[in-house]
Protein backbone atom coordinates (compact mmCIF):
# COMPACT_ATOMS: atom_id res chain seq x y z
CA UNK A 1 0.00 0.00 0.00
CA UNK A 2 1.25 3.47 -0.87
CA UNK A 3 2.70 5.29 2.19
CA UNK A 4 0.48 8.34 1.57
CA UNK A 5 -2.63 6.22 1.42
CA UNK A 6 -1.57 4.36 4.56
CA UNK A 7 -0.94 7.65 6.41
CA UNK A 8 -4.29 9.03 5.26
CA UNK A 9 -6.12 5.91 6.46
CA UNK A 10 -4.37 6.05 9.83
CA UNK A 11 -5.27 9.74 10.32
CA UNK A 12 -8.83 9.10 9.24
CA UNK A 13 -9.12 6.23 11.68
CA UNK A 14 -7.74 8.40 14.51
CA UNK A 15 -10.32 11.04 13.67
CA UNK A 16 -13.05 8.38 13.91
CA UNK A 17 -11.85 7.38 17.37
CA UNK A 18 -11.88 11.02 18.54
CA UNK A 19 -15.24 11.88 16.99
CA UNK A 20 -16.79 8.75 18.45
CA UNK A 21 -15.91 9.86 21.99
CA UNK A 22 -18.10 12.95 21.53
CA UNK A 23 -21.12 10.63 21.73
CA UNK A 24 -20.18 9.75 25.30
CA UNK A 25 -21.99 12.96 26.25
CA UNK A 26 -25.69 12.15 26.53
CA UNK A 27 -26.98 15.23 24.72
CA UNK A 28 -24.55 14.73 21.82
CA UNK A 29 -25.40 11.05 21.51
CA UNK A 30 -29.17 11.66 21.66
CA UNK A 31 -29.04 14.47 19.12
CA UNK A 32 -27.03 12.46 16.59
CA UNK A 33 -29.03 9.28 17.20
CA UNK A 34 -32.21 11.27 16.50
CA UNK A 35 -30.99 12.86 13.27
CA UNK A 36 -29.50 9.54 12.18
CA UNK A 37 -32.85 7.87 12.75
CA UNK A 38 -34.59 10.59 10.73
CA UNK A 39 -32.01 9.96 8.01
CA UNK A 40 -33.09 6.31 7.84
CA UNK A 41 -35.62 7.63 5.35
CA UNK A 42 -38.39 8.91 7.60
CA UNK A 43 -37.68 12.59 7.05
CA UNK A 44 -37.30 12.28 3.28
CA UNK A 45 -40.54 10.31 2.84
CA UNK A 46 -42.32 12.78 5.09
CA UNK A 47 -40.93 15.67 3.07
CA UNK A 48 -42.36 14.21 -0.15
CA UNK A 49 -45.77 13.68 1.44
CA UNK A 50 -45.80 17.21 2.88
CA UNK A 51 -44.96 18.64 -0.54
CA UNK A 52 -47.91 16.72 -2.02
CA UNK A 53 -50.25 17.82 0.77
CA UNK A 54 -49.25 21.48 0.61
CA UNK A 55 -48.79 21.84 -3.15
CA UNK A 56 -51.39 19.38 -4.37
CA UNK A 57 -50.97 18.36 -8.00
CA UNK A 58 -48.44 21.15 -8.52
CA UNK A 59 -46.14 19.32 -6.11
CA UNK A 60 -46.41 16.04 -8.03
CA UNK A 61 -43.36 16.70 -10.27
CA UNK A 62 -41.24 17.42 -7.19
CA UNK A 63 -42.57 14.32 -5.44
CA UNK A 64 -41.79 12.18 -8.49
CA UNK A 65 -38.33 13.72 -8.76
CA UNK A 66 -37.63 12.84 -5.11
CA UNK A 67 -39.05 9.33 -5.60
CA UNK A 68 -36.77 8.79 -8.59
CA UNK A 69 -33.81 10.00 -6.52
CA UNK A 70 -34.75 7.50 -3.81
CA UNK A 71 -34.70 4.62 -6.28
CA UNK A 72 -31.41 5.67 -7.89
CA UNK A 73 -29.55 6.47 -4.67
CA UNK A 74 -30.77 3.34 -2.87
CA UNK A 75 -29.77 1.11 -5.76
CA UNK A 76 -26.38 2.75 -6.20
CA UNK A 77 -25.31 2.80 -2.57
CA UNK A 78 -26.30 -0.85 -2.06
CA UNK A 79 -24.29 -1.84 -5.12
CA UNK A 80 -21.27 0.20 -4.01
CA UNK A 81 -21.36 -1.29 -0.50
CA UNK A 82 -21.42 -4.85 -1.83
CA UNK A 83 -18.68 -4.03 -4.32
CA UNK A 84 -16.27 -2.25 -1.92
CA UNK A 85 -17.08 -4.31 1.22
CA UNK A 86 -15.34 -1.76 3.44
CA UNK A 87 -15.74 -2.74 7.10
CA UNK A 88 -17.33 -0.21 9.41
CA UNK A 89 -15.03 1.66 11.84
CA UNK A 90 -16.42 -0.10 14.91
CA UNK A 91 -15.66 -3.46 13.27
CA UNK A 92 -11.99 -2.48 12.90
CA UNK A 93 -11.34 -1.00 16.32
CA UNK A 94 -12.86 -1.94 19.66
CA UNK A 95 -12.25 1.62 20.93
CA UNK A 96 -14.97 2.78 18.55
CA UNK A 97 -18.39 2.22 20.07
CA UNK A 98 -21.36 1.82 17.77
CA UNK A 99 -24.01 4.08 19.28
CA UNK A 100 -26.85 3.00 16.99
CA UNK A 101 -27.52 -0.14 15.02
CA UNK A 102 -26.28 -0.10 11.41
CA UNK A 103 -28.83 -0.77 8.69
CA UNK A 104 -26.40 -2.92 6.71
CA UNK A 105 -22.98 -4.52 6.96
CA UNK A 106 -20.56 -2.26 5.08
CA UNK A 107 -19.30 1.28 5.38
CA UNK A 108 -18.63 2.76 1.93
CA UNK A 109 -20.43 4.95 0.99
CA UNK A 110 -22.70 6.42 3.64
CA UNK A 111 -26.24 5.82 2.39
CA UNK A 112 -27.64 8.26 4.94
CA UNK A 113 -25.38 11.01 3.65
CA UNK A 114 -26.03 10.12 0.02
CA UNK A 115 -29.78 10.46 0.57
CA UNK A 116 -29.49 13.58 2.74
CA UNK A 117 -27.39 15.42 0.17
CA UNK A 118 -29.35 14.36 -2.91
CA UNK A 119 -32.77 14.98 -1.36
CA UNK A 120 -31.67 18.32 0.08
CA UNK A 121 -30.24 19.58 -3.20
CA UNK A 122 -33.24 18.48 -5.25
CA UNK A 123 -35.71 19.96 -2.75
CA UNK A 124 -33.79 23.25 -2.53
CA UNK A 125 -33.86 23.60 -6.31
CA UNK A 126 -37.66 23.79 -6.05
CA UNK A 127 -38.01 25.34 -2.59
CA UNK A 128 -34.88 27.37 -1.73
CA UNK A 129 -36.64 28.85 1.32
CA UNK A 130 -36.22 25.45 3.03
CA UNK A 131 -32.41 25.84 3.16
CA UNK A 132 -32.32 26.98 6.82
CA UNK A 133 -33.96 23.69 7.81
CA UNK A 134 -32.62 21.18 5.28
CA UNK A 135 -28.96 22.21 5.11
CA UNK A 136 -28.31 21.88 8.88
CA UNK A 137 -30.28 18.63 8.88
CA UNK A 138 -28.21 17.16 6.04
CA UNK A 139 -24.96 18.25 7.72
CA UNK A 140 -26.10 16.77 11.03
CA UNK A 141 -27.02 13.47 9.37
CA UNK A 142 -23.60 13.30 7.69
CA UNK A 143 -21.78 14.07 10.96
CA UNK A 144 -23.89 11.56 12.85
CA UNK A 145 -22.55 8.72 10.76
CA UNK A 146 -18.96 9.32 11.93
CA UNK A 147 -19.78 10.32 15.50
CA UNK A 148 -21.95 7.24 16.02
CA UNK A 149 -19.11 4.98 14.84
CA UNK A 150 -20.77 3.83 11.63
CA UNK A 151 -18.65 5.49 8.92
CA UNK A 152 -15.27 6.94 8.11
CA UNK A 153 -15.08 10.59 7.01
CA UNK A 154 -14.15 9.44 3.49
CA UNK A 155 -17.41 7.41 3.34
CA UNK A 156 -19.32 10.59 4.13
CA UNK A 157 -17.25 12.74 1.76
CA UNK A 158 -17.68 10.29 -1.12
CA UNK A 159 -21.43 10.08 -0.46
CA UNK A 160 -21.60 13.90 -0.50
CA UNK A 161 -19.89 14.04 -3.89
CA UNK A 162 -21.98 11.20 -5.34
CA UNK A 163 -25.23 12.64 -3.94
CA UNK A 164 -24.41 16.08 -5.33
CA UNK A 165 -23.61 14.72 -8.78
CA UNK A 166 -26.75 12.59 -8.84
CA UNK A 167 -28.95 15.49 -7.71
CA UNK A 168 -27.61 17.92 -10.27
CA UNK A 169 -27.57 15.28 -12.99
CA UNK A 170 -31.19 14.40 -12.26
CA UNK A 171 -32.32 17.79 -13.55
CA UNK A 172 -31.47 16.65 -17.07
CA UNK A 173 -34.34 14.18 -16.73
CA UNK A 174 -36.76 16.41 -14.82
Amino acid sequence: MNIRVKNFLQREHQWCVRANTWAEQNWVRRYFQTVSRLGDGIIWYLLGVIILLVEGLQGLPVFLHLAAMAVVTSTLYRYLKKWTKRPRPFANDNRIHVWTAPLDEFSFPSGHTLHAVSFTLVTLAYYPMLAPVLVPLAISIALSRVILGLHYPSDVFAATVIGSLLAWGSFWFF
